[in-house]
């Protein structure tokens, strides 16, 4: 019976935040996933190069565009492979994360910070982009008041999506959950 009761206090220090934190992002991961290996055989196979230069817009319009909107589009099958790779990596590393291994906690660190930092790149480009428009291009004033409230509205997705991914680093790293890990 003495033998038995470090493996119940073993398991029964499993924290519940972990196994739910697992659990969410094994089944979005694992969606993503399987939704972004079909939009990488989508684009690699119905959509060759050629077309994909068709569908860009006229070139005097592309010289308009931010140099990151213009490298964007030259170059979407890369953010679609590094979406897979990322959403793939979060796939694996969530599935390690139930089995507590320590170097998928790490990983789950890693992609929250890289989320924040996405985050924060994503509102700042929102309002270069936008700032940057060509004035046809510019939605008339009346207008106006929707785009305020759509810039309001990301801010606040965005600070809570940063606020979120920091939660789970912090926790992730307390001494309480770092002891489950091997």
């Amino acid at each position: 019976m003495s033998e038995q009761t470090p493996i119940i206090e073993q398991v029964s220090q499993r924290s519940t935040f972990v196994t739910v934190l697992a659990w969410i992002f094994i089944v979005i991961a694992g969606i993503g996933t399987f939704i972004s290996i079909l939009q990488n055989i989508m684009l690699y196979k119905m959509f060759s190069s050629e077309e994909m230069n068709k569908a860009m817009p006229q070139p005097e319009l592309v010289d308009q565009m931010p140099t990151f909107a213009q490298f964007m589009f030259s170059h979407i099958e890369l953010f679609f492979l590094a979406f897979l790779i990322v959403v793939t990596v979060t796939f694996i590393s969530a599935i390690a994360l139930l089995k507590r291994k320590n170097w998928a906690r790490i990983v789950f660190i890693v992609i929250m910070s890289l989320g924040i930092i996405w985050n924060i790149f994503g509102v700042i480009m929102q309002y270069i982009m936008l700032s940057s428009l060509p004035i046809e291009t510019i939605p008339p004033p009346e207008f106006e008041s929707v785009m305020t409230i759509m810039k309001i509205a990301s801010l606040i997705m965005v600070t809570a999506f940063c606020v979120l991914f920091g939660w789970i680093i912090k926790k992730l790293s307390s001494a309480k959950i770092k002891a489950e890990f091997v």
